[in-house]
């Protein structure tokens, strides 16, 4: 792609918005010198990139990259047997330490989906041992420590040593001949510890002058007494360099072995930095992912111009390369036409650069292989062309290389000419484009290319709105509706008289009055179909989140519902299992009686499978929830003694006691079971029921004992039995009750009692006394 384009569009201006993004110079320098792509698979595996690095900035904030250097340089000159120094070797550690804290946050997240930025990590090898060893030899400060060798310890050691006996020695002169001395310190010149000796005292004191100051009389004196310890500390301290060389050449030694792992991890590193440069830069943006075709087709709906602020931008919605190939642009000076041409084709740009654009999600960028532009003033003053000649040279240039996978941006075609020749230009180079099949936005304000887009197939025309109440204009583009000069009636709002007015309108062409005119009316046109579908807008989206709103609560009623029949389900199974564990229970008990030998195998076979027969199926009720229950065949109350007949088993029972309001405990022969009452028929009552007197509870009337008898129970019966009866109680409004559930192992007195613990209207419980039944008995107090 040609760099021309860069220059013009300021493209330069975002990579360097870019740069700053990157966390290492590594990453600013791939910013620097990034380039469109204009093949469409790499494109797309480009923006790919970049929105997976958006999404992890977006869930998880800040990615570590702190400590990344472009170590580079340095592995170089290790790899041709150079030695590095300690800071190069501690920048190394911090690289080799970077890539391992990214590689670990990305292998740490479980969403989102990132493979291409996890492909990337794999790249980066640990290199542990190598770190271990920089960080063992030199400190964070860039210092080799003492613990880099046992010899570079001693020789240390031996440096400290003889540094404080020469102090200790100089600090006794400072002392002893003070008078000597200019001041009585001890400092150090040519790497040894001297004394500011007066040039008077100088052979008084002796030794050897290493230096004097500016007015000759301080001398900086090597006392004789310290001249051996000196010379001992300075062998010392070669010995340190010498030692320190020779660490520093193993290390570079075991980094040049590791070059390649950490060149591959410095490329890995350095794109990663780059990938999420540009995703800090989408988020700094409010930037959107386009998706990208090779047909031309460009759609962005609220797009901003990248380089400008919030404050200044205004979004537009830009759409070509579907329904036609060009738009043409007119409309008054400053606006804003130019800045349209500059947004589509830096968004361009950017999209095809793997950067996301302004925009709102769902826009649509094509790759294109070149875009050229002719916009602004760009006179040659140094080939002496004027403007009209400056701007057909770049013209010439860019029609001898178009074809149908560009874009052509022209500003102000034909503009510094004769208007009616520059005009007819325009038109005929615009015809010579829209024929080589190029995608182009042109802007112009001659008053002919106003209806341009209406003789031609694949134009439409399209202006910026001018609001000429406030003689100032809002920089919207409207697609489809070509500018208005608007000039008569700015001139009538600034306070021209309506006669100049009226003498000018008939001085103007019968043509360009229509012209005029027909663009009023489609002006007004347009404002009342935007407002219509504003309405209409409104209107769907009011619909639609109703239509949510009401999915989400059926759903939700789905659920309840699903959730009440897998409960009443779970239920029925229950009891039907206990049921059918009972009658097993009961006629093993029978198979057990003397005179089993009376009963018929084939009649035992005959009962199980009656009862078998008498089980709901389950599955097929919760297929038909809407299919009403069985009712009972008659709505009576049954009493104690009443004689029945189980319908399910088509035998005779009586009546013992009604268990709850839908069940009843049934003798039949020996056995006694829990029926419900939809299955039982009333068939001879032998005494009528006498009423008893009644207690009065909130209009409620209730025959209930003060006391219940559980002895003989199972423990799951009495507990249920316990509850019902509680309930009756309260309804009965008695103050307390007692339960008799007797002593034996007392599993049913602590039954009543953890009972009794939970129950909310239950205010206490006690044992009962000697004349209440003692232990056999517990009384429930109710609030």
């Amino acid at each position: 792609m040609n760099e021309r384009i860069f220059r013009v569009l300021e493209f330069h201006k975002i990579l360097e918005n870019l740069a700053d993004q990157a966390a290492s110079s590594l990453g600013k320098e791939q910013a620097r010198k990034l380039k469109p792509s204009t093949d469409l698979a790499e494109v797309i595996h480009l923006q790919d990139e970049t929105d997976q690095a958006v999404q992890i900035i977006r869930l998880h904030g800040n990615v570590p990259l702190g400590g990344i250097v472009d170590i580079r340089p340095s592995l170089k000159r290790a790899e041709i047997g150079g030695i590095l120094n300690p800071q190069e070797c501690l920048q190394i550690a911090g690289t080799i330490y970077g890539g391992k804290q990214l590689r670990r946050f990305i292998e740490k997240l479980e969403e989102p989906e990132v493979p291409i930025i996890r492909e990337w990590v794999t790249q980066i090898e640990p290199l542990n041992e190598l770190e271990r060893e920089i960080k063992h030899c030199i400190d964070d400060h860039g210092h080799v420590m003492d613990g880099a060798s046992d010899k570079l310890r001693s020789i240390r050691s031996k440096i400290r040593t003889s540094e404080s006996r020469i102090r200790d020695r100089l600090e006794s002169f400072t002392k002893s001949k003070s008078k000597m001395l200019s001041d009585a310190i001890v400092t150090i010149r040519n790497d040894r510890y001297v004394l500011p000796v007066k040039q008077e005292y100088r052979g008084a004191i002796g030794g050897i002058v290493h230096d004097q100051s500016a007015s000759g009389q301080t001398l900086f004196m090597e006392p004789q007494a310290v001249v051996e310890i000196n010379n001992v500390l300075s062998e010392a301290k070669v010995q340190e360099k010498a030692e320190i060389e020779r660490i520093l050449r193993d290390l570079s030694m075991r980094i040049a072995s590791d070059h390649e792992l950490l060149r591959q991890n410095v490329e890995a590193l350095a794109a990663l930095d780059f990938i999420f440069a540009r995703a800090k830069l989408a988020e700094s943006m409010h930037a959107a992912m386009p998706k990208m075709n090779d047909q031309g087709i460009i759609e962005i709906k609220q797009a901003r111009h990248p380089l400008l602020t919030d404050e200044e931008v205004v979004p537009n919605d830009v759409f070509l390369g579907k329904d036609y190939h060009a738009i043409v642009i007119t409309g008054p000076n400053t606006g804003g036409k130019t800045v349209t041409l500059k947004l589509v084709g830096l968004c361009t740009l950017m999209a095809q650069s793997g950067l996301q654009i302004p925009a709102l999600d769902g826009c649509k960028l094509s790759v294109f292989d070149e875009v050229f532009a002719d916009i602004g003033d760009e006179q040659s003053i140094e080939q002496s062309l004027s403007t009209f000649s400056s701007h057909m040279t770049n013209i010439v240039d860019i029609l001898t290389k178009v074809h149908e996978k560009t874009l052509v941006l022209f500003d102000e075609l034909g503009a510094g000419t004769d208007p009616q020749e520059g005009a007819a230009l325009a038109m005929a180079i615009l015809d010579d484009v829209v024929k080589r099949k190029a995608r182009i936005i042109a802007t112009t304000h001659y008053p002919e290319l106003k209806a341009y887009g209406y003789n031609r197939d694949g134009i439409i025309n399209a202006s910026v709105e001018f609001d000429v109440q406030t003689l100032k204009p809002t920089y919207r583009l409207l697609i489809g509706v070509p500018g208005r000069s608007n000039a008569f009636e700015i001139s009538r709002r600034l306070g021209l008289e309506s006669d100049v007015i009226d003498a000018a309108k008939s001085l103007v062409g019968t043509d360009s009055t229509s012209v005029e005119n027909m663009i009023a009316s489609l002006d007004t046109a347009r404002k009342k179909a935007e407002q219509d579908y504003e309405d209409a807008d409104q209107t769907l989206q009011d619909a639609q989140q109703l239509k949510r709103d009401l999915e989400k609560q059926w759903q939700q009623f789905e659920r309840e519902r699903e959730a009440l029949y897998q409960k009443a389900e779970e239920k029925a199974e229950k009891a039907l299992q206990k049921a059918r564990q009972e009658a097993e229970d009961i006629v093993a008990t029978i198979r057990d009686m003397k005179g089993q030998a009376t009963l018929k195998e084939h009649e035992w076979i005959e009962a199980r499978k009656l009862f078998d027969e008498a089980q709901p199926d389950l599955t097929k009720k919760k297929a038909k929830n809407t299919a009403p229950e069985p009712q009972a065949k008659s709505k009576e109350t049954l009493t104690p003694g009443d004689e029945v007949k189980l319908l399910t088993l088509d035998q005779r029972g009586t009546i013992i006691e009604q268990v709850n309001k839908n069940e009843y405990q049934v003798q039949v022969g020996i056995m006694k079971m829990k029926v419900k009452r939809k299955d039982l028929q009333l068939m001879k009552r032998e005494n009528p029921v006498v009423e008893k007197p009644m207690a009065t509870v909130r209009g409620s009337n209730y025959h209930v004992k003060t006391e219940l008898d559980l002895r003989g129970e199972r423990y799951e019966d009495a507990l249920q039995q316990v509850e019902k009866y509680v309930d009756d109680a309260l309804l009965a409004g008695y103050p307390q009750v007692s339960i008799i559930h007797g002593k034996g192992t007392g599993a049913l007195r602590k039954g009543v009692q953890e009972f009794a613990k939970r129950h909310r209207q239950i205010s206490d419980y006690r044992a009962g006394s000697m004349n209440e039944g003692g232990s056999g008995v517990t009384i429930l107090e109710f609030k």
